[in-house]
């Protein structure tokens, strides 16, 4: 993907994509785009739709399942008064993320670059996480979401630091092309086949990572 070096000595900022890496949301989302479906009657979302609508925002997820421009509108405008907060306990925290989060601050600064839009607030509240994070930029706060590097380069502006001060935590192709396009060291979580700097399992693993 780069030659970037990953240098833990040089480390001031450390940013997570959400969905797949911080939570595995994965029950929440397919309940939530599957009672969108069966509203409309269609079937529940194949393994192909899920795992396009698990790394795109919302607005991209259902453009992707309802290609018929005439119910997309129907669909858009029954989504706007639908809450997500229903779904959102169904979301389950990774393990040894609050462990984490108590080591890196306040010596490292903490971010999240996420394609969620208006319920990642509550995403944190809801899982008593308010307050762990220094800056969170989200799709709705940014014209391009990922794959374009805007989140990230957001959040560089934020902490006023270079590109390879950052390390950018994500479990899919479209965080791997925004890090590579932001010129931000890469931590793919959970994700083999992704080209990084680093592979993690668990988050418990950064801490050894930033000790190196």
């Amino acid at each position: 993907m780069s030659n970037i070096r990953l240098k833990p000595n040089d480390m001031k900022v450390v940013a997570f994509d959400c969905d797949g890496v911080m939570f595995d949301s994965s029950r929440a989302n397919r309940a939530y785009y599957d009672h969108i479906l069966q509203h409309f009657g269609r079937p529940p979302m194949t393994d192909a739709q899920f795992a396009y609508a698990h790394m795109h925002t919302v607005s991209g997820a259902l453009a992707h399942l309802f290609d018929d421009p005439d119910i997309l509108v129907e669909v858009r405008a029954y989504c706007r008064e639908l809450s997500y907060m229903p779904f959102i306990p169904h979301m389950v925290i990774e393990p040894h993320l609050k462990e984490v989060l108590a080591y890196l601050r306040p010596a490292y600064g903490t971010g999240i670059a996420t394609n969620r839009t208006n319920t990642m607030a509550r995403v944190l509240e809801v899982h008593g996480l308010t307050g762990y994070f220094d800056k969170v930029v989200t799709a709705s706060d940014v014209r391009n979401a990922k794959p374009d590097p805007e989140q990230l380069l957001v959040l560089l502006d934020h902490f006023q630091i270079e590109p390879l001060q950052m390390l950018y935590i994500g479990d899919s192709e479209l965080d791997a092309m925004a890090a590579q396009d932001a010129g931000v060291p890469f931590v793919a979580f959970g994700n083999p086949a992704l080209e990084a700097e680093v592979h993690l399992q668990d988050l418990g693993q950064l801490k050894r990572l930033l000790k190196t």
